[in-house]
């Protein structure tokens, strides 16, 4: 065999057997920073492997020793010295923690002129990573990583968050907008609330129940306005719920990071909706297209399906809507409306980039109930 063809096969052999052995721990730092803090570097010293950089918790240090030692022939012993684990840094009484306000506000720093990235409802349980100041980056159920300003949060200890998720007298707001009052028959109000919020019953006094909130505000709430957290996790998949409870935010204004009952983002939008359900999805569009079952052409598409739109040359992901039925779609494009699919129809707006149905993978990566989620039982 010619020695330049020899010198090339061998060269390609190599760099493929690099990519195969890099595989597993490559899987461990995804490109996507939005869900997972994993930047860090392996390199190799006799049969030690010395890993240096930043990660989030400490089964991420875990999870890469067991990678490096039982992936990787090579290596005796892991080395993580060098490895910075933010939430190590957090005081242990501080690294759980609830949304105390209705609806707290996210942002991509640690400061409130930073852009918001989402929110989060009053009792959604927080994984505290890092602080900075007055400022927390938590990590929420959906997997979603920002910062929210300690004002906004009650601390847990592991203890408290066990008995938390061991109650069964935890109620969650199914109205789109109720108001926890300081008395029956009064209006002073001790908190705007909104849909998916969870407190903790005090006591029943008729048709109202004096309630909790995570930093122990006390209340009183309509009973209809809210469900037991075990009947509102045990539903079922229901595509009617669904479409009610985005029909019902019709007209609502548009706001990027917004993601509660008050007013949305469309992903936002998208998660209020399948919360009301009891189901927990991904944060952002371009996240929630990965999930689901695929569903090739719109004429196919159920009632909750999902519709992605965005730029047709890229691929790249930007907007989402649910399915309802004739082509018809609500989606929060300026504010929470309807349009059609069909390009002969006079509310014609976009053609989908993908769909992806919900309903058929239920408990899938990206597509959690709460029922599943051990942050909430």
């Amino acid at each position: 065999m010619n020695k330049g063809i020899l010198t090339t096969l061998l060269l390609a052999i190599a760099v493929t057997a690099t990519a195969v052995a890099q595989e597993p721990i490559d899987r461990l730092r995804p490109s996507d920073g939005r869900n997972v803090i994993a930047r860090f570097d392996v390199a190799q010293q006799g049969d030690t492997a010395l890993v240096t950089g930043t990660v989030g918790t400490e089964e991420q240090r875990e999870d890469i020793i067991a990678c490096l030692l039982n992936d990787y022939t090579l290596y005796k012993v892991v080395n993580t010295d060098s490895l910075n684990v933010l939430e190590l840094s957090v005081p242990v009484t501080q690294r759980r923690a609830q949304v105390s306000l209705a609806v707290a506000t996210l942002r991509t720093a640690p400061r409130h002129a930073a852009e918001m990235a989402t929110q989060a409802v009053m009792g959604t349980p927080l994984r505290v990573l890092q602080r900075d100041g007055e400022w927390l980056r938590v990590q929420q159920p959906d997997e979603y990583i920002a910062w929210i300003p300690e004002s906004s949060v009650a601390f847990k200890s592991d203890d408290a968050m066990s008995a938390w998720r061991a109650r069964h007298d935890r109620y969650v707001v199914t109205s789109l907008a109720s108001t926890l009052l300081a008395r029956v028959g009064d209006d002073e109000p001790v908190s705007d609330l909104v849909s998916g919020c969870i407190l903790e019953l005090r006591y029943k006094a008729g048709e109202w129940l004096r309630l909790a909130t995570p930093d122990g505000r006390e209340g009183y709430v309509r009973a209809e306005d809210v469900t037991t957290i075990d009947e509102w996790a045990a539903q079922a998949y229901d595509a009617t719920l669904i479409e009610r409870t985005a029909r019902r935010m019709t007209g609502a204004g548009y706001l990027w990071g917004g993601t509660s009952s008050k007013v949305t983002d469309c992903s936002g939008l998208v998660k209020v909706c399948h919360l009301a359900n009891g189901i927990i999805l991904h944060r952002d569009a371009s996240q929630q297209v990965l999930n689901g079952e695929p569903i090739n052409d719109w004429h196919d598409a159920l009632t909750g399906d999902l519709l992605f739109f965005g730029n047709k040359t890229t691929g790249r992901v930007t907007h989402v809507g649910i399915y309802l039925r004739d082509g018809n779609f609500i989606h929060c494009s300026g504010r929470v409306k309807v349009n059609n699919l069909d390009p002969d129809s006079p509310d014609y707006l976009y053609s989908p980039l993908a769909i992806r149905r919900v309903s058929t993978a239920i408990g899938t990566r990206g597509i959690t109930p709460a029922r599943q989620h051990p942050w909430y039982f």
